[in-house]
């Protein structure tokens, strides 16, 4: 995997799947028919019912997904798991280690329709979040749609509280998932909307655009905006550092200020839209008041991970706790390895102390918190995803 920060890194994350709706259609089998060629054999789906976890039918709407993925793609024969993490406080909570334990053995996980603003509430900071990185960060492909989208922003658009129940125009704290990559990115799903007809704008996600005009100028400037349209989804491969468009649609990038090097990307972009002279006047206003510029990329084209701001690797220690990460390289690893049980916290800290120290070229530390490991009847094994321990007969 590349790595523009400079470190080393210790494991190889999975695709980034985002759609901007239509992940159940014709078109959205085509985009995961290309996702699963890249997955094992027979792979195992998690589908986290969260974001639908208020509704009285979550169960009905994360199973009609389940029987597209049997049914639609059934030659690739997926093992699924339904993760029906509702509520927190509640015997299906997110963090209950028995609700969510099978996406640690997930190849990928389905997040989609719902509440962004539930999805938030009961994700953030939860066992099942941290479980979602740590899988994440070991290969698995994370596929996202409709609410699951917003909700993974790092400002998330509260859509229902404001298209349905009249709010005035706010933006929420989202997940933030990507700012494990140094990213700050806003997704927009829906982008091209036009349920109201003639009679009532419904774009960027049924916020209209001069609605969305007034919302963007709440937003802070170092984010950029990813407008999704619908049956198009937006696939990011941190390992590649790339981004593809697959779809129906179009693919918006909304930029303040900054502009981009374009390399061995060039031949495959549209220059019409790079310099912001797009067919969308109400994206070249935007653009103008905010000193920035907009990108559009259609079906089968592809542009730099850096386009969506300075991209750096996934920092696994510093955002799983390492219990968890532990937990999570057991699991991948044991079928292989024949690991025993998990080691107590005092060797969970000696081991993240001595990647610390690997991390920061001190080899020597390093070294010698590997023999205080064996000391205390644990053995270290490094793999290209991570120290994996195991305790010594």
């Amino acid at each position: 995997m590349n790595s523009l920060s400079g470190d080393q890194p210790l494991s190889r994350p999975g695709l980034i799947v985002l759609f901007g709706s239509g992940e159940t259609s014709p078109t959205g089998r085509k985009i995961f028919e290309e996702v699963f060629r890249t997955l094992p054999a027979s792979p195992r789906l998690a589908l986290l019912e969260t974001p639908a976890g208020f509704e009285l039918n979550s169960a009905q709407v994360i199973g009609r997904v389940g029987e597209f993925f049997t049914h639609r793609l059934q030659n690739y024969a997926p093992k699924i798991d339904i993760i029906p993490a509702r509520k927190r406080g509640h015997e299906l909570s997110p963090d209950n280690p028995a609700v969510v334990a099978p996406l640690l053995n997930s190849d990928l996980i389905f997040m989609g329709p719902g509440s962004p603003s539930y999805a938030i509430r009961q994700l953030r900071d939860s066992l099942a979040w941290y479980y979602l990185l740590a899988r994440h960060s070991l290969g698995a492909v994370l596929a996202l749609a409709s609410a699951a989208t917003v909700a993974f922003s790092a400002c998330a658009l509260p859509v229902y509280e404001i298209y349905k129940v009249g709010e005035e125009l706010h933006w929420i704290d989202g997940l933030d998932f990507f700012k494990f990559y140094g990213l700050q990115l806003v997704f927009i799903p829906h982008w091209n909307n036009h349920e109201g007809g003639a009679e009532l704008d419904t774009s960027r996600c049924f916020m209209g655009q001069s609605r969305f005009a007034r919302l963007m100028e709440m937003l802070p400037d170092e984010m950029t905006i990813v407008g999704l349209d619908e049956k198009t989804a937006l696939i990011i491969d941190p390992s590649k550092c790339d981004c593809h468009v697959r779809g129906l649609g179009k693919v918006t990038l909304l930029h303040t200020g900054h502009k981009h090097t374009y390399s061995r990307f060039d031949d495959r972009t549209d220059d019409k839209s790079l310099d912001g002279h797009g067919s969308d006047e109400d994206l070249v206003k935007i653009a103008g008041q905010r000193d920035g510029h907009f990108h559009q990329y259609s079906d089968g084209q592809v542009f730099p991970i850096q386009e969506l701001g300075p991209f750096h690797s996934f920092h696994t220690e510093a955002s799983i706790p390492p219990a968890i990460w532990q937990k999570a390289l057991q699991e991948t690893y044991s079928a292989d390895t024949k690991l025993a049980s998990l080691p107590p916290e005092e060797i969970f800290l000696l081991i993240r102390a001595r990647q610390e120290a690997r991390k920061n070229g001190n080899w020597s530390l390093a070294d010698d918190l590997r023999q205080q490991v064996l000391n205390l009847g644990w053995e270290i094994m490094d793999t290209e995803r991570g120290p994996v321990s195991r305790k010594l007969p």
